[in-house]
């Protein structure tokens, strides 16, 4: 994605009338994208052909504006995934973690939470969820009580365990692209915050279901009666599996230094994993295995990315960006630490009514551009982690405030589970406050001069 001095450079050849035409689109953009009345994927791609159209940007500063390492990291993890489920691993964990706690309603909760969170950080929570609400579904039909708290706890936990890496949540791979930041340093400046808000989320929901999640022995014994061990159909591509992420978390963790993208990694990871998987069939099951594996993953919010990044550019280039970014700067006073509690909360409470992906991609640039004042590199990084944990734990104010919520609303709603938009947030906002309360003294305290 382009820098703020993008606008800079080329505002003296924006006209009025393409200032105020890329606004209404970017504008009309977002307002559609919060009705959810048509697909998003549909809405970016419509938006940007229209930048492109009305001589906003041309076709080949809009192409260049789609961030490739964004873009290539979504689709390598997505690929790693789609070929690791069919082992079964996920289904092992879920059961596995039910029975650990001896089938109990609320101790179950509580596993299910933690174990969808660290499967967030480590490969992403929209993924997540989709491989785990079904068996969330599943855990409470045996019990014979409500899935409500648990999807409702599941949508937090992958959400806060989303925002502890680089790759766990969509809007953190964008940040990490953008400001060119790594792997560890994101486990190192928001990982501690989210184990820390992920504990202190779990006291209230345990606290205010403790009551209604009670089950009989019986429905208990169905549950421990469940032989996880079945679940794991192909141990051989469990194998693979676990050595292919293995390699990429190592590749994530090393590679930045070397000056390798998390791109590269989680793409040669996927095809690692693709060759393991398929090296001993003949040419016709190969061509099949990788066609459903590739298909399979989620090209509708790639190309939701890919035309969101060019709106964004769109309105960068004409220098919107750059007058929001200096209104926020006024508001501050020019003072870096209001500038982190602005971007903190504002991200948050921003991120809890719209999606936060579109939020993101455009405070993106606003920041980039205000290396002018505070300087760029390590100067600018306590902005990028206001962003990340503004965004990502306000994703958890209401259904939808991040794309990991909807998937589980779908799969609950398919299911005969819908989950009222009021019900959720009266219960999550508070929480989504909390946790941003949390992350306030964090920053206050590791990151303010």
């Amino acid at each position: 994605m382009a820098t703020g001095m993008t606008a800079i450079n080329h505002i003296a050849d924006i006209t009025p009338e393409q200032m105020w035409t890329a606004g209404a689109i970017f504008l009309a953009t977002y307002g559609l994208i919060l009705t959810e009345r048509v697909n998003r994927a549909i809405i970016a791609l419509l938006g940007s052909g229209l930048m492109i159209l009305l001589g906003i940007v041309t076709q080949e500063q809009a192409f260049a504006s789609i961030d490739g390492n964004t873009i290539g990291l979504l689709l390598g993890m997505m690929i790693i995934v789609a070929v690791m489920k069919e082992s079964g691993v996920f289904q092992y964990v879920a059961i596995k973690s039910a029975k650990v706690v001896d089938a109990s309603p609320l101790g179950t909760l509580v596993v299910l939470a933690f174990v969808t969170a660290i499967f967030s950080a480590l490969l992403d929570n929209v993924t997540t969820v989709l491989l785990t609400t079904p068996v969330i579904l599943q855990i409470t039909r045996e019990l014979r009580v409500q899935p409500y708290p648990y999807l409702f706890t599941s949508i937090l936990a992958s959400n806060i365990g989303g925002s502890a890496t680089l790759i766990g949540d969509p809007p953190n791979i964008m940040i990490g692209s953008a400001a060119d930041l790594s792997f560890m340093q994101f486990v190192n400046n928001v990982g501690p915050v989210s184990v820390v808000v992920m504990f202190l989320t779990i006291i209230p929901i345990v606290w205010f279901w403790r009551k209604d999640l009670v089950t009989n022995q019986e429905n208990r014994a169905r549950i421990m009666k469940i032989d996880e061990k079945k679940c794991i159909t192909d141990v051989e591509l469990l194998i693979k599996s676990l050595f292919s992420v293995v390699l990429v978390l190592v590749g994530f963790t090393v590679g930045h230094g070397h000056g390798i993208a998390p791109a590269t990694v989680a793409l040669t990871g996927a095809g690692i994993l693709l060759l393991l998987d398929n090296i001993h069939h003949h040419s016709e099951k190969q061509h099949e295995k990788i066609h459903r594996a590739i298909a399979e993953s989620e090209w509708v919010t790639l190309f939701f990315f890919a035309g969101l990044f060019i709106i964004v550019h769109a309105v960068e280039y004409v220098g919107i960006i750059d007058h929001m970014a200096r209104y926020m700067l006024d508001l501050t006073g020019g003072d870096k630490n209001y500038t982190m509690v602005a971007i903190l909360w504002s991200s948050a409470i921003l991120s809890a009514l719209i999606d936060n992906i579109p939020f993101v991609a455009t405070m993106i640039p606003m920041i980039q551009s205000m290396e002018s004042t505070f300087g760029s590199g390590v100067a600018l990084e306590p902005l990028w982690w206001s962003l990340s944990l503004g965004a990502c734990l306000g994703g958890n104010g209401s259904l939808i405030g991040a794309s990991a919520n909807l998937v589980v609303a779908g799969l609950a709603e398919k299911d005969g589970h819908g989950i009222s938009f009021v019900k959720f947030m009266i219960m999550a906002f508070p929480l989504m406050i909390m946790s941003i309360i949390i992350s306030h003294i964090y920053i206050w305290w590791r990151f303010m001069e």
